[in-house]
């Protein structure tokens, strides 16, 4: 019963604010009510649910730098990463990186070319990221939010422009994110993250963010 209201809650942010202009967001929901969804309160940094800070996974887009110390010939410039998930390597033409976070690609490479390495050392950089997500309900600008690293739910919140004082209800921020096949609907008190009560809650790309309005009597 109480997913079941979250997401009427969620239903209702997205027809008052801009529902005209964001399917994704009114799919999301759609499908949290038709799929069945779990409402859980923002997981601790570090958790199997919240990535550490600044962890980055690559995607179609990003742009990426390859360097290996030691063996200056095998280094790639910035490199976007094609729409097939993608990059061309020397020696190793066509290699797939997307899904994989820097750390894990500097491994893959480190042993297919521990044989050309005079120092087995490889250096993945980042140098854009496209990383997306959608604010909604009591905001100033609602709408998708583009950085080029990973977000806070604060943040994205301040990038819409900034929350309505009068209006939004910072105790239960609602952040829908699609795992596993289907959706997960995250509470957040960004009241506290205000003060400094609470640890930040990172946003994967596609997050939905919904700040709801507070509930008054007439």
């Amino acid at each position: 019963m109480g997913c079941w209201l979250n997401a009427k809650e969620s239903f209702r942010g997205l027809r008052n604010s801009f529902l005209p202009k964001f399917t994704f967001a009114t799919l999301s929901v759609a499908l949290l009510v038709a799929t069945g969804c779990q409402t859980t309160p923002a997981p601790p940094p570090g958790s199997a649910d919240q990535p550490p800070p600044g962890e980055v996974t690559l995607r179609a887009g990003d742009t990426v730098r390859v360097t290996f110390p030691g063996t200056p010939n095998l280094n790639t410039p910035g490199q976007q990463i094609r729409p097939d998930g993608k990059i061309t390597l020397p020696l190793l033409n066509e290699v797939s990186v997307a899904g994989m976070t820097p750390g894990q690609l500097e491994k893959e490479l480190l042993a297919r070319y521990s044989d050309q390495l005079v120092s087995k050392q490889v250096v993945v950089a980042v140098e854009s990221a496209s990383f997306v997500v959608y604010v909604n309900g009591a905001v100033l600008r609602p709408g998708p939010v583009k950085s080029n690293r990973p977000l806070t739910v604060l943040e994205a919140i301040m990038e819409g422009g900034g929350y309505d004082r009068t209006k939004a209800n910072l105790k239960k921020v609602k952040v829908t994110r699609q795992e596993g096949g289907g959706f997960k609907l995250y509470t957040v008190n960004v009241e506290k993250q205000l003060k400094g009560q609470a640890p930040p809650f990172y946003l994967k790309p596609s997050d939905v963010v919904d700040v709801p309005e507070k509930f008054t009597i007439f």
